[in-house]
């Protein structure tokens, strides 16, 4: 198996999965759930999750394809532009869940905005990840496509990409960025990882739930510019076997982050130790941020594409 076949085993997922968050959540407000809707939320943000190696899998895909001579590049580019909007959306929307959830645990409930905000970006996620699917579906089968014309324009992802490559600010700017978002989301997981394993005891957990939602800023900063790298030079990482490994421990990590959405240590007051659970999950996370580190700085080093 290669990762064009990983692409093709787990597209179907971010699809599936968010009509099936989309129909738990819609079942929750039609039935005042609120276990439901957290499941549903859950859900959402899982599929947010698994939507980013269907997106970094599907270049590797096109890599496979492109010089076979009954593929069509325009269907191939509309893929990749439909398909960079819906994670895109899917994000939001993942973001948006993650946040009620947060909210579950201090406030009972979601706020009504974001109730709204699920609703509708859950939505738009739905519609266009299966004209996504469609499209994916026309680059190979000819007796799906639709009658109309394609453009033999260049796609957006594909003007993106030159753009970032063809101005000089672009990149470094970026890469400042990056190194910011990172700090941003180190510097607030391992505070709390490390009050987990008992240093800083006399600071109550609860006073550090602040400092969670920094760290989902600063990792959506790193997406943000991870994902202009990633489009102006696909190639550079698609065959880059350090790249798969940092997006194999960025997404543990991700998870590791979310069980602390739902942990009950944050209810400890000062001076008292979190359990052993608390203490294993956090020197995981830990491990974990430290692979993503390496890995993503080992990226010029390993393997021949840099």
């Amino acid at each position: 198996m290669n990762l064009a076949h990983l692409h093709l085993l787990l597209n179907h997922f971010p699809t599936v999965g968010t009509v099936i968050g989309l129909g738990l959540f819609i079942g929750s407000l039609a039935t005042h759930n609120d276990s439901l809707k957290r499941a549903s939320m859950l859900v959402l943000l899982l599929i947010a999750v698994s939507a980013l190696p269907v997106y970094f899998t599907g270049n590797a895909a096109l890599e496979a394809i492109q010089s076979r001579p009954d593929v069509s590049k325009q269907f191939v580019a509309r893929h990749q532009d439909v398909a960079l909007l819906a994670l895109i959306l899917m994000g939001i929307t993942g973001a948006l869940a993650w946040r009620g959830l947060w909210e579950f645990r201090g406030n009972a409930r979601p706020s009504t905005w974001n109730v709204y905000g699920i609703l509708l970006f859950s939505l738009l996620t739905v519609a266009l990840m299966t004209v996504t699917a469609t499209m994916g579906g026309e680059i190979r089968h000819e007796e799906i496509r639709s009658a109309q014309d394609v453009s033999e324009a260049e796609g957006t992802v594909s003007a993106i990409g030159a753009y970032v490559l063809n101005h000089g600010w672009v990149w470094p700017t970026s890469e400042t960025l990056h190194f910011m978002g990172l700090c941003l989301l180190l510097g607030s997981v391992l505070t709390v990882d490390l009050r987990m394993l008992g240093i800083m005891k006399s600071v109550p957990l609860v006073d550090l739930r602040g400092l969670i939602p920094w760290a989902l800023a600063g990792f959506s900063i790193n997406l943000v510019t991870g994902m202009v790298f990633f489009i102006a030079t696909p190639t550079q990482y698609t065959t880059n076997v350090a790249f798969y490994w940092k997006i194999v421990f960025m997404l543990l990590a991700g998870i590791n982050v979310l069980y602390l959405t739902f942990d009950e240590s944050w209810a400890l007051p000062e001076g008292v130790d979190a359990p052993l659970t608390a203490k294993v999950v956090a020197g995981a996370g830990i491990f974990l941020w430290l692979g993503v580190i390496f890995f993503g700085r080992m990226l010029p080093f390993i393997g021949n594409s840099f």
